[in-house]
């Protein structure tokens, strides 16, 4: 019921206090910053778009968001508007436009076939005629289905309590599992009960055309893959507090005698959205048809992600035969062919493996883990050897590092606080930096975007190429590191600075450091990173609690290629944030990512870690990590939900070949 929304029309504002104005109905969060509704409620917004409203916690303030609809079952508006006008399967996904937390429900992985039907409930908004909104719940029986689901119109319908207008996209939840197994469509023209769609239905949105080169591609595999990272990370998270889905459901003692316990399931789910897609549902049904035939072989909606395959054989008979069955389904997961790769792909097989190992261990017999560890050691792929279809498309080629760029210097004025005098000059591949303009009057930071609006957009002028936009290096004292200059809008009508191009930060001030052998460090580890594939350590945070930042010397034994990566920092919690930033820019790193933005107390670090190592992965040397930043501060403000994690992001990226002016290098301007 938390997780349940309100969806209104895309007005200035929203209804405050519960008002009913621009009400269209009722939705719910299936996975982070995505809502799953009825197609007939999200297509009655203008340009498709619609106002999110819920409430974040209970006895919060309303939160409204806007949403953008990505797809919708059917996707074009029917041709006999009004009740009944809209067919089945009739559901949209919702994709919010701004990051924002909030819970999710779980959603069931077993296709509406294999529900025993039984009770229900189900829950959303309603005006009732009143003019002021508000939340109903209610209980049906499923007394069955009408329609053909070879032909997308199968409903379920139930009979029960009142159901009441604005109800349609509300969550319908079987009680004996705890599951979201529906969503509700429409009532009856009776006094009771209504219909509601199988959650399943969503599989049969269209595949993207040509090979998924990521998950972003595909939005049935973005969502499913999230919602099921969304609970196992809160499920596994050491630090969290919450109980989760699956801790309410080992209390109820939801999963005895099945397979797999609520909280091996939600484990398992988190560790297969690890891995890339199925290559395609065919190579899925494959791999399911290859297991022994204690399965159900007919899919009424055919499984399209590794959670659909799964979600086939928790019903297999024969004692641990069903256990057995998800076992190899695993192993069969792990070696599969892939759309595409990552760089945490390896890890994420491992991790699988280890779940299997482990849980083959506690229940199963010698002879079958024997089988398993051949499996995996005959599965396993050679170094540099990936079970690819087509490549994924390589990262955007960097301009030569010669290629002119615009530098930005702020200076404290040191008998003003919080003032700063500044330059703006553009850097050529001689290392001199020619200048455009500079004001040592003093300026507020709050000041600073319009004050140097004009000026930055000539820099830049004289520097980008078409479809080829310069980078721009912002040089800050360490007391304005998290100075969000690529959030800047320059014209202020404009797009932010960091999604028209890559934005990175410099100190002002460094002071010497030589390694052993007497040479530049800093320079060594920037070649490094130049030429080694990098890699990123997180230095300040692990199992989702703060730590110290390592001292300098112990920064400084980290090998040469090493991206230190900040989770904490933007928790401000003391001085240990600017300490430890300090630290790490005392260590000789030429690259280094750290978060703007707090944590909410209880989110939990592991996407951050994760995507960050995957980030810096691909980029893989230092000339091209500008680049992915500035791809993904792109896809946060295209509302693009798995780059929502990158959310203010600083990318520390110094060139001590390429010094900062101070000893000649700003020329005198002409």
């Amino acid at each position: 019921m938390a997780a349940t929304v309100r969806i209104h029309r895309p007005e200035p504002g929203y209804a405050p206090d519960g008002s009913d104005r621009g009400f269209l109905g009722s939705g719910f969060f299936i996975a982070p910053s995505w809502v799953l509704t009825c197609a007939h409620v999200a297509m009655e917004g203008e340009g498709r778009r619609v106002n999110v409203v819920f409430k974040p916690d209970p006895g919060s303030a309303e939160t409204a968001v806007e949403g953008a609809v990505v797809a919708a079952l059917p996707e074009s508006r029917p041709g006999t508007p009004g009740p009944g006008g809209w067919p089945a399967p009739d559901l949209a996904l919702i994709r919010l436009l701004r990051p924002v937390e909030h819970p999710c429900v779980y959603v069931t992985e077993r296709p509406a076939g294999m529900f025993g039907g039984g009770s229900v409930l189900y829950t959303g908004w309603t005006g009732g005629g009143s003019g002021q909104l508000t939340r109903f719940s209610g209980r049906c029986q499923v007394m069955g289905t009408f329609g053909d689901w070879a032909e997308d119109d199968e409903q379920m319908r139930l009979d029960g309590d009142r159901m009441y207008p604005g109800l349609s996209g509300g969550p319908v939840v079987d009680l004996a599992r705890g599951e979201v197994v529906g969503v509700l469509k429409s009532r009856s023209d009776g006094t009771t009960g209504g219909t509601s769609i199988g959650v399943e239905r969503l599989r049969t949105l269209p595949v993207p055309p040509g090979t998924v080169a990521a998950e972003s591609d595909d939005p049935y595999q973005s969502v499913f893959h999230a919602h099921d990272r969304y609970h196992a990370d809160r499920h596994t998270s050491p630090v969290g507090t919450e109980r989760t889905w699956a801790d309410l459901q080992r209390e109820l003692g939801a999963g005895a005698g099945l397979a797999l316990s609520p909280q091996q399931r939600v484990d398992l789910l988190g560790r297969l959205a690890e891995l890339p897609p199925p290559l395609s549902t065919r190579s899925l049904l494959d791999v399911l048809d290859r297991l022994p035939d204690s399965h159900p072989s007919e899919h009424h909606a055919a499984p399209r992600g590794w959670r659909d395959g799964l979600g086939t054989l928790y019903d297999a008979p024969g004692g641990d035969g069903a256990l057995e069955l998800i076992l190899r389904y695993c192993m069969s997961a792990i070696s599969a062919e892939r759309p595409y790769v990552l760089p945490s792909t390896p890890h994420a097989e491992a991790s699988l493996w280890e779940w299997v190992r482990r849980t083959a261990e506690d229940r199963l017999s010698r002879k079958f883990r024997h089988e398993l560890a051949g499996l995996w050691h005959n599965g396993r792929r050679a170094p540099g050897v990936e079970h690819l279809r087509t490549p994924a498309p390589a990262l955007e080629p960097v301009r030569a590092r010669s290629a002119p760029y615009v530098l930005l210097q702020l200076e404290a004025r040191g008998w003003e606080r919080d003032r700063y005098d500044w330059r703006i000059g553009v850097g050529q591949h001689t290392g001199d930096v020619l200048p455009v303009a500079e004001d040592s009057r003093g300026t507020a930071p709050q000041a600073l975007p319009a004050r140097l609006a004009g000026p930055l957009a000539e820099a830049l002028r004289r520097c980008d190429e078409p479809d080829d936009p310069a980078m721009l290096q912002v040089a800050l004292p360490e007391a304005l590191m998290d100075l969000e200059v690529d959030g800047w809008r320059v014209p202020p009508d404009g797009r932010p600075l960091g999604v028209l191009r890559p934005v990175v930060v410099r100190r002002l001030y460094h002071s010497p450091l030589q390694a052993d052998d007497g040479t530049d460090e800093r320079e060594a580890r920037w070649n490094r990173t130049m030429t080694a594939a990098m890699r990123a350590a997180v230095v300040d945070c692990e199992d989702g609690m703060r730590v110290p930042v390592p001292v300098v010397e112990e920064l400084r034994g980290l090998a040469y290629e090493t991206v230190p990566v900040l989770c904490r920092h933007g928790d401000r919690d003391g001085p240990e944030a600017a300490a430890g930033l300090g630290r790490v820019l005392d260590g000789g790193f030429g690259v280094a990512l750290w978060r703007r933005r707090a944590a909410e107390p209880v989110t939990v670090c592991t996407q951050y870690h994760r995507r960050a190592a995957d980030a810096v992965g691909e980029a893989r040397t230092a000339e091209q990590l500008p680049r992915k930043v500035h791809e993904l501060r792109r896809g946060v403000h295209a509302a693009r939900t798995e780059m929502y994690w990158s959310h203010g992001v600083a990318l520390f990226w110094d060139d001590p070949h390429h010094p900062l002016p101070g000893s000649g290098q700003f020329l005198e301007a002409p």
